[in-house]
């Protein structure tokens, strides 16, 4: 059954991490059998995540590449970015404060996703996100790898 992995991480994400990113992809793609990322587009690591699935997207062109919306699309109407395959919104999110809007969008896609690639270390959500995610590791719910120091 194909699979899906989600990103999370910190605004400031540096360039140079997309060639650690473009080999994680490839191997989820080629060894965990992961048909679908999730990226939200709201920072450098959602960018760099995303630009990673597009260039592998020319090899695997199976691959979706989705974006996560913390809003909900009748209240802020966005168009899906170049090189999406389409966007998604959580259940029940309509009833969440805006916000937490992103950082209840972000847990739920790790409760939901197979596979999680993270960019953390520094202190703040996505830190807090990538910890919650290696504790549903260690319980052999989730596939995760975080990048950075924490």
């Amino acid at each position: 059954m194909e699979k899906t992995c989600f990103f999370v991480g910190h605004r400031d994400a540096p360039d140079s991490l997309a060639p650690e990113l473009d080999a994680l992809v490839e191997r989820y793609i080629t060894e965990y059998d992961v048909g679908e990322f999730v990226v939200g587009r709201y920072g450098g690591f959602d960018a760099l995540a995303a630009s990673a699935v597009k260039r592998a997207k020319k090899r695997h062109p199976d691959v979706r590449l989705i974006c996560l919306r913390p809003y909900h699309p009748a209240e802020r109407p966005e168009k899906i970015p170049s090189g999406f395959d389409g966007s998604f919104y959580p259940p029940g999110m309509e009833r969440v404060p805006r916000k937490l809007a992103i950082v209840r969008a972000n847990r739920y896609m790790v409760d939901t996703s197979d596979c999680l690639i993270a960019y953390a270390w520094h202190p703040g959500n996505a830190c807090e996100l990538a910890e919650y995610a290696q504790r549903r590791a260690m319980r052999g719910l989730l596939r995760v790898v975080v990048l950075g120091r924490m």
